[in-house]
This record gives structure tokens, C-alpha cells and sequence, in this order.
């Protein structure tokens, strides 16, 4: 959420010379890009599975998070539905993520409700964050928050972040950041809070920031104070067995999944891609060495010189993936015919990481390419009528 201070709109993290340009504080990059930059790192260290974000807003940070290969489940929350309708779509896959899908499933979800209502959907998840989020609810919704985020939701791992209200003399007549705040806490007032709700519901906590003061002003500490939580290995807070765990008071505003390997189709889709290009790549290859065998006088169909696996296909290999390709049945002509052995194909690295074995990936191919009498093979024709379009390649 963006700060505002009347005059001086979002001072925090904007830049607007031309209102106060002597006092306004430069945070490069802004501010709130600094908050997010934080959550992904945290993301990345911590690979969680299953992520919320309360008080989501515009989904930029959702946008942001759908990329890590980690996370199967993204969801945010926010009172704002108007808002949610209008950038849901944002989370929608692209074009490319159907061509190249992700490894693991991914299912995004907007739900309109607020963060101090209990919805058992956001129950079990990894890591919950609320950046800047608590500075906009009433006593009433403060008192609420952590019962039911530490205490009905208890995810693994939560991120807050608030403002620090010692920053704010450093900008220019700063009461409060954002109209819509209802307080702004000091560093011992976060941590005060912090520590209390840890305390109870069986977290740790650990404080830092983003957004560094500028040079004779370090005593105020970072602009965005962050508690970083924890829950205590083999802690249960009193209200997760007592609460029933069929309630859903969001609405859903938007649902989307996105494309991966864990679904057939699109295995199936990835697998028949690489197997053609790789058996094409190695037909043309297997031409050029015939060529050059029957030019030097050497025994034609051996294939002994078909070359190091990176020539074959213009990669550069690490040893052990080289190693594994040399150790695999090589490819192999009878007649007219090109063979391409299945375990020639599964060592290659493009197929590999795709981690299917013999019997399954004949299982994909087999209406999709031509495969051996025995099933052992792919088999082409060695000779095609468009050949004669790469004779001088």
C-alpha cells in the first residue's frame, strides 16, 4: 500500500521535486519495491509451497511470486474487491509458461474478505505475509489479527511489515504516512506487539527492515520495520484442534492454474517436442557423417564417428551429462531407416530433467511418433524430401 501525506502525496515512495523538493527522501530503489525485494529473498531461501498474501491490494507482489518454481499455491486476500476484479487478470498465465510450464502444479486464488475473518482455505500454509497491512485496521481489527492469523491460520512462517513512525520526521510535514492509517508504530511499540503475540501463540521472532535512513540520521532506524515469524517446532497453538475447518467466508473473486509438467497432457506436449527435434537433429547429423564417410572411402553406417554429443546437437554438455549421453545405446540406420534408441533420447538433458523412465515415456510417444517393432526406438525416415535444402549446411 502506498503512503500519502496530503501535500507531499506518498513521499515514501514516490518522488515529487516539484511539491517539496528539498526535503523529499529518494529511496532507490522505492520503498516499496525494497518490501517485496524482501519477500522474495525470504522466498527463495525458504521455498514455501503455499504462500498468502493478506491485504494483497493490486497483486503486484502475487505477481511478483507466481515465477518461484517452489510455490504450488499463491492466494490473496483484501477488502478491496473492485480492485481484486480489476488486476485478477494480471495472474493469468502467459503464452510462453503453456509452451515451457512450470515443473510443479500452480494455483493462484483472490479472495474478498477480510484478514480478521477465519476461512479454513488458508489453513497449512507455509508462509503468510501482511506488508504493510496492520497499520490500517481499528483497535477492534487489531485485537482480532493475531487470533486468527498466529492462532486459527498458524502458518510456518509470517512476514509483517509496518512503518516506522521515528522515520517519519525526515519527511516533510509526515504525521501519518496514509490517510487510511489508523497508527504508526515507534521500533519498541513493533517489537513490544511483536514479542507479546510470539510469545502466546508459540512463534519466534526476529526484527529488521528495508529502506535505510540517509547519513547522520542511522539512529531512527530503517523507514519499514519487518517482523520475521517462526512457529516453534512442535508448538500448536490452543485454537487450531478446537475450530471447525470447513469455514469459507471469502468470496472467490478469481481462480486460475497454471500449466506444468505434473499434468499428462502437458508432459505429453513437452516430451513430443523434444524427441522430435532431437531425432531430427540427429538424422541430419547421421546424413553428414554418411557423407563424409562415403568421401573418404571409410566403412559407411559405422557409428563411431558420429561425434561428440555437443556437436551432435550445438550444446555444450558438462562432463557427467556427456557421459551419460556416450554410455547409452548410440542411434543406429537399417536401411532406409534411422533408429533413435528411447535411452539414447532419455540421457540427452532437455529429456532427462523431465525424470519419465523407458516404460513411461513410451507410453507418451507412442501416438505421436513412430516407434520399433519392440518399442525400444524411435524410427525415422533417414532420407526426406526437404533434404536437399540443407545439403550446403
Amino acid at each position: 500500500m502506498e503512503e500519502m501525506n496530503g501535500q507531499c502525496n506518498s513521499v515514501v515512495d514516490g518522488n515529487f521535486e516539484e511539491v517539496c523538493p528539498e526535503k523529499v527522501i529518494k529511496f532507490k530503489p522505492p520503498l516499496y519495491k525494497q518490501r517485496y525485494q524482501f519477500v522474495r529473498d525470504f522466498v527463495d531461501q525458504h521455498k514455501p509451497k503455499k504462500v498468502a498474501d493478506l491485504g494483497c491490494g493490486d497483486t503486484e507482489l502475487l505477481r511478483l511470486l507466481k515465477i518461484y518454481p517452489c510455490i504450488q499455491r499463491l492466494v490473496g486476500v483484501d477488502i478491496d474487491k473492485e480492485k481484486l476484479q480489476s488486476n485478477g487478470h494480471q495472474l493469468s498465465p502467459y503464452l510462453g509458461e503453456f509452451v515451457k510450464p512450470r515443473d510443479l502444479d500452480l494455483t493462484v486464488i483472490l479472495y474478498h474478505g477480510s484478514v480478521v475473518e477465519r476461512d479454513s482455505r488458508l489453513l497449512g500454509f507455509d508462509l503468510i505475509t501482511c506488508i504493510e497491512l496492520i497499520e490500517h485496521l481499528d483497535s477492534d481489527d487489531l485485537a482480532r489479527f493475531p487470533e486468527v492469523v498466529f492462532g486459527y491460520l498458524s502458518p510456518a512462517m509470517i512476514v509483517i511489515s509496518t512503518p516506522n513512525s521515528e522515520f517519519n520526521p525526515l519527511f516533510p510535514t509526515v504525521t501519518l504516512r496514509d490517510a487510511d492509517h489508523k497508527f504508526e508504530w515507534n521500533r519498541m511499540e513493533f517489537q513490544s506487539w511483536a514479542l507479546q503475540v510470539a510469545n502466546r501463540y508459540h512463534y519466534s521472532v526476529e526484527f529488521t527492515g528495508v529502506g535505510e535512513p540517509p547519513a547522520g540520521a542511522e539512529h531512527v532506524g530503517y523507514c519499514t520495520q519487518i517482523g520475521v515469524f517462526q512457529k516453534n517446532s512442535g508448538k500448536a497453538t490452543e485454537l487450531c484442534f478446537s475450530e471447525q475447518h470447513d469455514q469459507h467466508v471469502y468470496e472467490t473473486v478469481y481462480k486460475t492454474s497454471y500449466p506444468s509438467l505434473q499434468q499428462e497432457k502437458m508432459l505429453k506436449f513437452v516430451l513430443v517436442g523434444e524427441v522430435l527435434i532431437l531425432v531430427e537433429r540427429l538424422r541430419l547429423r547421421q546424413q553428414r557423417v554418411l557423407r563424409e564417410q562415403k568421401d573418404s572411402g571409410t566403412n559407411p553406417g559405422s557409428t563411431d564417428s558420429l561425434g561428440a554429443p555437443q556437436i551432435v546437437l550445438g550444446a555444450v554438455f558438462t562432463e557427467a551429462e556427456e557421459a551419460r549421453i556416450e554410455n547409452s545405446p548410440k542411434p543406429f540406420c537399417e536401411g532406409d531407416k534411422f533408429f533413435v534408441p528411447l535411452q539414447r533420447l532419455l540421457a540427452y538433458p532437455k529429456v532427462h530433467r523431465l525424470r519419465v523412465d523407458e516404460e513411461r515415456m513410451r507410453s507418451l510417444i507412442a501416438g505421436s511418433v513412430q516407434l520399433s517393432i519392440d518399442g525400444s526406438a524411435v524410427v525415422d525416415d533417414l532420407y526426406k524430401s526437404w533434404d536437399y535444402r540443407f545439403e550446403d549446411y
